[in-house]
């Protein structure tokens, strides 16, 4: 039996990618259906570069700064670059600009992303702060597919965290946080496996392993 080949993943990276590092070290067991072929930063001094190279990973800055609001321009050179690498997947690990809607269409299914909320609850900035704002008592982070709204594609996967009475936002941000390195590398291995759909702009999928009987309450009820 011929062994299928990986799909060729690109990172991309505006920060210190610590979802990046994640999905390095996942990639790098042999199972792993993706392989990740280059992390690519729009700014130079993007601290997760050197990360990239210490794991043997290759790197490339594409510089946004130079094209201001000429989003399309600096997709063209990101597209250029994508083509190079034969690209099959993106995801995206802190990367701090917004695609215009022919280049998010053009890559739709092939573009993940994670965001520290259980969307569609909390999208955009802050999500910690309005979870707390609002009460909530669990919260957690969405791995989904990138669409032309903000945070509103496809789910792929979630995972949760309780909410503690103390919490400030940055105490959730970082149990989040532990969610996301949990769940980016698994919903890729999904979607790079061919394990999932998309039917009616809703991701299925399709392994069958989905827990059924597995709750998380909080606050914990009394006993």
């Amino acid at each position: 039996m011929v062994k299928a080949a990986k799909r060729r993943v690109a990172i991309l990276i505006s920060g210190r990618g610590s979802n990046m590092t994640a999905l390095i070290q996942a990639a790098s067991a042999h199972d792993f259906p993706a392989e990740i072929a280059v992390v690519i930063s729009n700014k130079v001094d993007a601290p997760g570069l050197a990360g990239a190279r210490e794991r043997g990973i290759e790197t490339l800055v594409i510089e946004s700064r130079p094209f201001g609001a000429d989003r399309a321009g600096f997709e063209t050179a990101l597209q250029s670059a994508l083509d190079d690498e034969k690209i099959d997947l993106i995801c995206l690990g802190g990367f701090m600009r917004l695609f215009t809607a022919p280049f998010v269409r053009h890559w739709y299914g092939r573009i993940l992303n994670i965001h520290p909320s259980l969307l569609p609850s909390f999208p955009g900035l802050d999500p910690h702060g309005q979870a707390l704002r609002a009460g909530v008592k669990i919260s957690g982070a969405t791995v989904h597919f990138v669409i032309p709204q903000t945070d509103a594609g496809p789910i792929v996967m979630q995972g949760a965290v309780a909410v503690h009475d103390d919490d400030t936002p940055d105490t959730l941000a970082d149990r989040v946080l532990d969610v996301e390195h949990r769940i980016y590398p698994q919903a890729l291995r999904l979607v790079a496996s061919g394990a999932t759909r998309i039917e009616n702009e809703i991701c299925k999928t399709m392994t069958g392993d989905t827990v059924r009987n597995d709750t998380l309450i909080s606050p914990a009820p009394l006993t």
